[in-house]
């Protein structure tokens, strides 16, 4: 799906779009793209549906430190992958 921003910079997503995500999204910014990530309104309980009782008794503080860590790992690596390729 291809959609292009107003004079304003607003991007306009279809209804069945939100009908399926919801209206809340964190936009997130990676070295060669940007993604968009639906919130729910209740994100730590959207979390507990989705994995179940597998983080039971963690530290949320950990828990996201570890997250994000990893997640900076990965963008480096697929950011590095792509410069090596464009050489």
């Amino acid at each position: 799906m291809s959609k292009t921003t107003d004079e304003r910079g607003r991007l306009y997503l279809p209804k069945d779009v939100r009908e399926r995500f919801g209206d809340r999204y964190r936009i997130v910014e990676l070295p060669t793209h940007v993604a968009l990530f639906p919130v729910d309104d209740d994100p730590l309980s959207g979390l507990k549906d989705a994995v179940g009782d597998a983080f039971e008794g963690e530290d949320v503080g950990t828990l996201k430190s570890e997250a994000r860590e990893s997640i900076e790992r990965t963008v480096e690596e697929e950011a590095n992958r792509r410069q090596r390729e464009d050489e």
